[in-house]
């Protein structure tokens, strides 16, 4: 008796709130990693409440990571298109300046070289923000990836090893020919089936 509580752990585990998607997947692959076998099987017991609700609550979680990865790709689009609005209004603005001092080129030519500027610093820092958000993206879905693999080897490992203690019923055997049709399955012979 006393063998089933030497195994609790000395402080609980932190609350189904305060754990990410990640977190969640990881206690629920714990819980059945550390869970006791049952005796003379490989297959072992888990409470079915717990880790359901553990998987549940990284469901739900999952749209909430995959919203906000949205929402930067659409910040990030927002910005790119209010940089070439503001782009386009300098451009045209620089344009309108040149006409009015075609015989200044200098200031035409410095005009043009200010707005290209411009031009790549947005480009530059949306290209940055581009791989900001993708690499956001790839870590997240990296993470989701490793959980997933580790549950899934854990699920194939247990079904595994179901398969290697269920016993397989044997195959009725079949008379090979005439002088046979009277014995039984065992090897004997049977007066009544003859």
């Amino acid at each position: 008796m006393t063998e089933l509580f030497e195994d609790l752990p000395d402080e609980p585990p932190p609350p189904v709130a305060d754990l990410d998607t990640q977190g969640l997947l990881r206690r629920a692959v714990d819980m059945v990693q550390g869970a006791k076998a049952m005796p003379l099987s490989a297959s072992v017991l888990v409470g079915r409440e717990e880790l359901v609700g553990l998987l549940e609550a990284a469901l739900q979680r999952l749209p909430d990571e995959l919203r906000q990865a949205r929402w930067l790709l659409r910040e990030r689009d927002d910005f790119l298109a209010e940089e070439g609005r503001e782009a386009d209004a300098l451009m045209e603005e620089v344009r309108t300046q040149a006409e009015r001092m075609v015989s200044r080129t200098e200031i035409v030519r410095q005009a043009n070289h200010v707005a290209q500027r411009i031009l790549d610093d947005a480009n530059e820092e949306a290209r940055r923000m581009r791989h900001e958000a993708e690499d956001y993206c790839d870590q997240k879905l990296a993470g989701m990836e490793i959980v997933l693999d580790r549950i899934m080897r854990t699920v194939r490992s247990g079904r595994d090893k179901l398969a290697a203690t269920t016993p397989a019923a044997p195959e009725p055997v079949e008379p090979a020919n005439a002088a046979e049709e009277g014995r039984t399955e065992d090897g004997f012979f049977d007066q009544d089936r003859a």
